[in-house]
């Protein structure tokens, strides 16, 4: 259907009808937009891939933590 023929259409609905109808098109652009900016918002994968490094000691058991025999 073309822009033309929603036109023509609109124009036959009585006035009254007229504001629902723009109403209806105000919503569904408020609608689109507010789902537009959410993807906008979503995380992108691997934004920071090569800023961090994790040190090779990562795994290894923290000092804190190791069994000392004389506090028991």
């Amino acid at each position: 259907m073309s822009q033309a023929q929603i036109f023509e259409k609109i124009k036959m609905i009585p006035t009254a009808y007229q504001q629902e109808v723009e109403d209806f098109i105000d919503f569904i652009l408020q609608k689109k937009t507010k789902n537009d900016l959410e993807e906008n918002k979503k995380r992108k994968i691997g934004l920071l891939k090569g800023k961090m490094k994790m040190s090779s000691d990562f795994d290894e058991p923290l000092n804190d933590f190791k069994c000392n025999d004389q506090n028991i």
